[in-house]
């Protein structure tokens, strides 16, 4: 259950739609939901505003069917990563109405579309080179099924800077960036020297012997000349996705408790 579900519920029992031990029933799952493998936390959208996601590696088909069957019962929105493409299939076999995205590893449910005024603005994700784009498409996937506006732009690396010379207006419209780059990791340096909003870079596993599976970009990017670089972990295009949707969403709750005290925002 995430913020608007609750409210949409307690609306209803307020206004006689709903009786109080429907809302019970609803709620009856919340915070935690212990099943065969797991503990469902259907609270975690109402606290962070980010749903529990399934990290696919490591669980077997049956686990996630159990999982991602129990989850949806209660959430409207569903997440899975590293998910591989046989493994997909049968989860699919099973709940035919989740969507596989091959690329980006992921399966995805009920995606949720961009409500106005809920975000600051656009998150523009790049990357360095075409061997990038699954870890971009992890992020580009997350971020607009956190409810997110996306714009991306692939292949755009240090080795041919003039690609990003017609880019000015992203630098200047974008409100979060992710940049996404292998290899020795030069671009989200370029990319935050250009730009005023925050840039997260992702390090990736892609380059020959002494990138040492994205240890050499994760290196560079943490020791950036530019201020205010943020990094996370190698390949962790879902990880930048909700960093960066956190710092795209508007705090309404936090913005009307402000203007009540005589604040100002």
């Amino acid at each position: 259950m995430n913020q608007d579900t609750i409210q949409e519920l307690l609306s209803g029992v307020q206004q006689g739609t709903y009786s109080v031990q429907q809302a019970l029933h609803q709620l009856r799952h919340l915070p935690g939901q212990l099943i065969k493998d797991a503990c469902i936390d259907h609270h975690r959208s109402l606290r962070t505003g980010t749903p529990e996601v399934i990290y696919g590696a490591g669980k077997s088909s049956e686990q996630i069917i159990d999982i991602a069957r129990t989850f949806l019962q209660q959430q409207s929105l569903f997440l899975a990563t590293r998910i591989d493409a046989e493994k997909a299939h049968q989860v699919m076999a099973a709940l035919p109405e989740l969507t596989h995205h091959q690329q980006a590893r992921m399966l995805t449910c009920n995606r949720q579309q961009p409500i106005p005024g809920r975000t600051r603005g656009t998150i523009a994700i790049l990357c360095a080179g075409t061997s990038d784009i699954p870890v971009a498409e992890e992020a580009r996937i997350t971020a607009e099924s956190l409810g997110n506006p996306v714009a991306t732009h692939y292949d755009v690396g240090v080795a041919g800077l003039h690609r990003l010379f017609n880019k000015q207006e992203l630098f200047t419209s974008a409100s979060v960036i992710i940049v996404v780059a292998g290899m020795e990791g030069a671009l989200p340096s370029v990319v935050s020297g250009l730009c005023s909003c925050p840039v997260i870079a992702v390090p990736t596993s892609v380059g020959y012997g002494t990138s040492f599976g994205g240890i050499a970009a994760l290196l560079g990017m943490l020791n950036s000349c530019a201020p205010g670089l943020g990094v996370v972990n190698i390949d962790n295009g879902f990880g930048a996705a909700c960093l960066a949707s956190s710092i795209n969403r508007k705090r309404e709750n936090s913005e009307e408790v402000l203007q009540d005290s005589g604040s100002t925002v």
